[in-house]
């Protein structure tokens, strides 16, 4: 057993002083507020809160970061640079992308990460001689930086609706819902790693190519995401051919549910909402990527009101740091209607500890039975200084950032010690694999 003292923590009900937290065989065995730290405990000076999920992630577009402001630009001219640097990965030099990605992650953190994985083939489309090597990197690249993951393995069938996959995209296809199914069938994950479904969108799955997907996630049990109504144009475009919105072909065709998590969810119609809300879908939020692609400001406390629980992604990686996420959802929703306060702080520090979503209900609080993944700020730095109890969460949410964080242990295993990486050089190796 190991134990920690926390001179704050972030409990099921709310912030405590002076809090036991027993580990065992990487779960919480015990839990004690108001007791002076035993002889043997390691401390944990600051506020501790549980792991954080990003619910969202595309690692190799960490490599854009800073790199698609110039000239302007549009959502459509940044995924022509993405595409171009999709076309040079191979699994040797995704994992080192990966990994660093990852661990800085982990410098943020973030205990569990959901990669939404499409880059699945070599150049031109031609299958590896392991068909699932790039998702073996990433979900290697998540053990080695500390991490958990959920592969959100995806099925990316075409370049649009009615278009076929061309030029750097023949690395997304398996030609068939079918295809897609045949290949993930070959993969196999570790008790860290967890393999889920997504289906890339309604522009990048026909139709008659949903079904097959949703039910390989109902079979196995596993999480199903899917981007959704992140553009205008991807509306109109499933207007055009179908008749119906994003959200209604997806209803019509089973994809909606508790297990499904739908990503963006920015242009949506009030029937969209209840489409949503009503099916208990998630909706996962990646505020930063949104503003950084102007794809606008999403119903997002409308949804939750519906019925929709919220989770967080840092997508695109312009920015590594859910503490920003979980503020923006609350700051964009005053920009769009000028009002202050549609979000306490307490609900939006939920939405960062969302495991729920990919597949793993054990993490995501300080509680007995839970996975122990501890997450400590420091309350003395420039942003966080003046911090106190009663206030823990409004400076986690408003004040705190991923710059803060001082120590990550995941499933009782130190992985961040006073700020430090325990075994990833993170600028260095960001800046190798950028390189």
């Amino acid at each position: 057993m190991t134990v920690y003292w926390a001179e704050y923590a972030w409990l099921p009900d709310g912030a405590a002083e002076r809090v036991r937290i027993d580990v065992v065989k990487g779960r919480i065995a015990a839990v004690a507020a108001g007791v002076e730290a035993p002889a043997d405990a390691v401390r944990l000076p600051g506020l501790t809160l549980p792991g954080l999920a990003n619910a969202h992630s595309h690692a190799f577009h960490r490599a854009l970061r800073g790199r698609t402001q110039a000239d302007r630009g549009t959502f459509w001219t940044w995924r022509s640079q993405m595409y171009a640097v999709a076309e040079t990965l191979t699994p040797d030099s995704y994992y080192a992308l990966a990994r660093a990605v990852y661990a800085e992650m982990a410098l943020g953190g973030i205990t569990c990460v959901g990669e939404f994985h499409y880059l699945h083939h070599a150049p031109g489309g031609r299958r590896y001689a392991d068909p699932n090597a790039m998702g073996a990197a990433l979900v290697a690249a998540a053990a080695d930086a500390g991490i958990r993951i959920t592969l959100l393995d995806t099925c990316y069938l075409a370049g649009g609706i009615g278009t076929p996959l061309e030029g750097p995209q023949l690395r997304f296809g398996d030609g068939s819902a079918e295809g897609w199914a045949a290949r993930v069938a070959g993969f196999s994950a570790d008790g860290r790693a967890r393999v889920g479904a997504a289906l890339h969108s309604v522009r990048g799955v026909p139709a008659d190519q949903i079904a097959p997907v949703v039910g390989w996630a109902d079979e196995h049990g596993a999480p199903l995401h899917v981007h959704l109504s992140e553009q205008p144009a991807e509306n109109e475009a499933c207007l055009a051919a179908y008749g119906v919105t994003p959200a209604r072909l997806l209803a019509d065709h089973g994809a909606l549910g508790p297990r499904t998590s739908v990503v963006h969810a920015t242009h949506l119609t009030d029937d969209d909402v209840k489409l949503i809300g009503g099916s208990s879908t998630w909706t996962c939020a990646c505020p930063t990527t949104e503003r950084d692609l102007a794809d606008g400001i999403g119903p997002i406390r409308t949804l939750f009101d519906a019925g929709s629980p919220v989770s967080l992604g840092s997508d695109s990686h312009a920015v590594i740091d859910l503490f920003e996420e979980a503020r923006a959802v609350e700051l964009d929703e005053r920009l769009r209607t000028g009002v202050r306060g549609h979000w306490p702080a307490p609900e939006l520090l939920r939405t960062a500890f969302a495991h729920d979503s990919l597949g793993w209900p054990d993490a995501g609080a300080l509680a007995v039975g839970a996975r122990a993944d501890l997450v400590t700020l420091a309350v003395d730095t420039p942003r966080t200084a003046g911090f106190g109890r009663l206030t823990a969460a409004e400076t986690a949410v408003f004040a705190a950032s991923a710059a803060d964080v001082r120590s990550v242990i995941v499933d009782g295993r130190p992985v961040v010690t006073d700020g430090v990486h325990v075994t990833v050089d993170v600028g260095r190796e960001l800046a190798e694999a950028l390189r």
